[in-house]
């Protein structure tokens, strides 16, 4: 299974992973200019390492997340969770148009929860 993963993953960052990693790390960096837009610059940049190896991990909601990474949710799903859950709806269903394309379409379809509300959640291997 990991030789699967692995060779996801690279065929993933070549084609797809890359670009989006790219665009969520300077999303997360702009973020970074204000101080208050801070925990959405990092929740971005934690997106971005997310996009770029999604195959064989996963996110789970963190059982210590309270009312702010509510409250965050809410502000982010308005100003960017939406679009950025469209898009990877939109590349998923254009994925999975091809054979081939169906494992980097379910990849696509498994981010927009995080892409949706990323603030309380976790990466994790899907081991645990």
């Amino acid at each position: 299974m990991k030789t699967i993963n692995l060779i996801l993953n690279v065929v993933w960052l070549i084609i797809w992973g890359l670009w989006m990693a790219i665009g969520y790390a300077l999303l997360g960096l702009l973020m970074f200019i204000f101080i208050i837009t801070i925990p959405w610059g990092i929740a971005s940049l934690r997106i971005a390492n997310y996009v770029l190896w999604p195959f064989g991990r996963t996110t789970v909601q963190r059982p210590d997340a309270g009312v702010a990474s509510t409250l965050g949710n809410i502000i982010w799903l308005i100003f960017a969770g939406i679009w950025l859950a469209i898009g990877h709806v939109v590349a998923g269903v254009g994925f999975c148009l091809t054979i081939i394309g169906i494992p980097f379409g379910i990849a696509n379809f498994k981010m927009v929860p995080i892409s949706l509300l990323p603030l309380g959640r976790e990466i994790v291997p899907v081991e645990e």
